[in-house]
């Protein structure tokens, strides 16, 4: 008797010649190690090198029955291989985060052929030819491999201004949008849309095939800090948001194909609902909470990404505190371990059916320095680094175990594959769930046509990646995003401040490039005394109040009001008494703006925006249509009143929900 693939294979074969269908399109084959075989005039690739044509290796068939043929000759631990997400290593001159110049080619021969790993995150910036050059070469090491099996390479987001280790990368080397609270600000679907598919694009140009976004949290507690990766606090256009972006960077709303790069929405689920605003990357804020009992809604941004088909969903490292869902109280461990909401929420009730990827490092320890935060005069490093909440008295292997049983496919930032096959061999996971899980993942890599080219074009790529047209759409939609939150009168001429004419105008400048004033028909005058009016750009405030803050710098935590000793807006104090003053911030959380108001002629809030595109913006070329995505609370006291897990619930806000000025 035929084996079963082979019967399967046979009757698709037969199928096909009976009915008098098509033949098939012979693919772009991309290859450099791995034989080619010919069969019946058309291609095939010989990824495992036996000189004869298998099912996984033939295009012809469906990505299942391709799936189902590798994962039975694979080895237990080559399946675990498939079951971590790892990192590509670097080195070379380190960057300010870490990252070295080129990939570290000898770790990643290593990563792929001993340890079996063939998913990455890439943390690489550089040249778009360069970066494709590098990651061309990171499949040719995975080509070498004794299945052939391609490499996923993953990448947080890298289309935005914000600069943060885990959650975005601002890489010049690609067209640059406002941050996705500016997408909730316009609430344009379309426009949505359009960004995720230059994401595609561009993101393809370089060989990165997973998005790791979108972020569907809601932005319920205004002191959090993972804010500004979010679509805002309400929760149906936070959806709307959502599924636009899953269908722009997925090439399409039927789920994962060859010209996706597949999208992992986060996080799984009530992150937004951090427990007095402190992050669940950090120990001290593991916990999220609903004492407005108002989980639900922070289930409905996700809708729209299973509306979307997405690829994947990455669980919260939250515990959520004390919460019961479907009158069962939920076990008080991070998402990540918690089968009540992998398994019986987001599979069963929800059907989700494609990849549940952990977030990092969950599996890993969290030390002394990670729960009390470093000593004085010491610096964290990464072995410092670990979110297994609910679980710390685990083993690390006890871990994986928890995991996976619960419903994770994937383990994110982590090479150690190892604690896998250790776990089966102990018998805390089956090989069946092993299977299932490894299968999951290589169905994606087969429907995003990785097994017929896993290669890019390295001289499209510039041409691609940050193209003129992407850049000036990007910077379009900057300066649409902003929110006009106060435009005063001036008296000398009794009309409102902005726009303004730059014609003939002097112009004073803090925080804004001089050069980029010029350019607008300014001129740049030192003196505020001198200038006709004066613009003053500030980062938003923020300070750690946490005595075991452990990431330093790394997030934006703590207060949310200006202080007289921040330089911006003691400049601010100084110059408004001089002359009109246009006062710039960017909204990454719900900023407190109550003591700015008084002295601002006008007051904008950004989601993150060039100087180019903010001088477009007050000479009128571009005109404000943002509103805010969040209530801009009136005082701590009132930040700290509000429910961690209800939108739109501060006493007395300075500026409500959905409020815009316009020109």
């Amino acid at each position: 008797m035929l084996p079963n693939i082979s019967r399967i294979l046979l009757l698709i074969l037969l199928a096909c010649s009976s009915s008098g269908a098509v033949a098939p399109k012979q693919p772009i084959l991309g290859h450099r190690s791995a034989p080619l075989l010919k069969v019946n005039g058309l291609t095939f690739k010989d990824l495992n090198r036996n000189g004869k044509l298998d099912p996984y290796e033939d295009w012809r068939l469906p990505a299942q029955v391709r799936t189902a043929d590798l994962v039975q000759r694979m080895s237990l631990e080559e399946l675990a291989g498939l079951m971590v997400h790892g990192t590509l290593p670097s080195v070379g001159p380190m960057s300010p985060l870490g990252v070295g110049a080129e990939y570290d080619l000898v770790k990643v021969h290593e990563f792929v052929n001993e340890d079996h790993i063939n998913t990455f995150i890439t943390r690489l910036k550089g040249s778009a030819a360069d970066f494709a050059k590098q990651n061309n070469e990171v499949q040719a090491v995975a080509e070498s491999s004794q299945w052939g099996i391609p490499v996923t390479i993953s990448s947080d987001p890298r289309n935005h201004f914000n600069q943060v280790l885990g959650a975005g990368s601002q890489d010049e080397a690609f067209s640059m949008w406002p941050e996705p609270l500016g997408f909730a600000a316009l609430n344009d679907p379309k426009l949505t849309r359009r960004f995720g598919d230059i994401v595609r694009r561009e993101y393809q140009a370089v060989g990165i095939r997973e998005s790791l976004a979108p972020q569907a949290d809601l932005a319920t507690e205004p002191r959090w800090a993972r804010i500004n990766g979010t679509f805002g606090e309400d929760p149906e256009i936070a959806k709307r948001m959502v599924e636009a972006y899953v269908i722009g960077v997925q090439s399409g709303p039927n789920g994962v194909n060859s010209s996706s790069v597949a999208a992992v929405v986060k996080h799984w689920a009530g992150y937004g609902a951090a427990k007095d605003g402190w992050d669940s990357h950090n120990y001290y804020g593991r916990y999220a909470e609903f004492p407005g009992h108002n989980f639900a809604q922070h289930l409905i941004p996700f809708t729209g990404a299973f509306e979307a088909q997405v690829g994947s969903v990455m669980p919260t490292y939250s515990i959520l505190q004390n919460l019961a869902v479907d009158g069962s109280l939920v076990e008080q461990v991070g998402a990540g371990f918690n089968r009540q909401l992998l398994g019986d929420l987001l599979r069963t009730k929800y059907g989700f059916t494609g990849v549940i990827l952990s977030d990092w490092a969950i599996t890993n320890e969290c030390p002394a320095a990670c729960r009390n935060g470093a000593s004085a005069g010491n610096t964290p490093t990464p072995d410092d680094i670990g979110m297994p909440w609910g679980v710390e008295e685990l083993t690390v292997t006890q871990r994986f175990a928890k995991a996976i049983n619960a419903g994770v496919d994937q383990v994110g930032g982590t090479e150690q594959s190892n604690a896998i096959v250790e776990a089966v061999h102990n018998g805390s996971i089956s090989e069946a769930r092993v299977r299932e899980a490894a299968s999951r993942i290589l169905l994606q890599k087969f429907q995003l046509g990785l097994f017929e080219q896993p290669y890019v074009d390295e001289t499209r790529a510039a041409a691609v990646a940050g193209s003129t047209e992407f850049v000036r759409e990007g910077q379009a939609a900057q300066a649409r995003a902003v929110v006009l939150l106060e435009n005063k009168q001036v008296a000398s001429t009794g009309k409102p401040l902005l726009p303004i004419a730059p014609t003939n105008k002097k112009i004073y400048l803090y925080g804004v490039a001089a050069k980029a004033a010029e350019a607008a028909g300014f001129t740049v005058v030192a003196d505020p005394a001198q200038a006709d009016l004066a613009i003053i750009r500030a980062p938003a405030p923020y300070q750690s109040e946490h005595p075991n803050y452990f990431f330093g710098s790394r997030q934006h935590e703590g207060r949310l009001a200006f202080l007289e000793t921040d330089a911006p807006y003691a400049e601010l104090l100084r110059v408004s008494a001089i002359v009109p003053t246009v006062f710039v911030t960017t909204l990454e959380r719900p900023l407190i703006l109550t003591n700015l108001r008084p002295h601002t002629t006008a007051l904008l809030g950004d989601f993150g925006i060039s100087d180019e595109a903010l001088l477009a913006l007050v000479t009128g070329k571009v005109s404000p249509q943002g509103h805010l995505p969040f209530e801009l609370p009136s005082s701590p006291e009132a930040v700290k009143q509000q429910k961690s897990d209800l939108p739109h619930d501060s006493q007395s806000p300075l500026f409500p929900y959905g409020f815009g000025l316009h020109y």
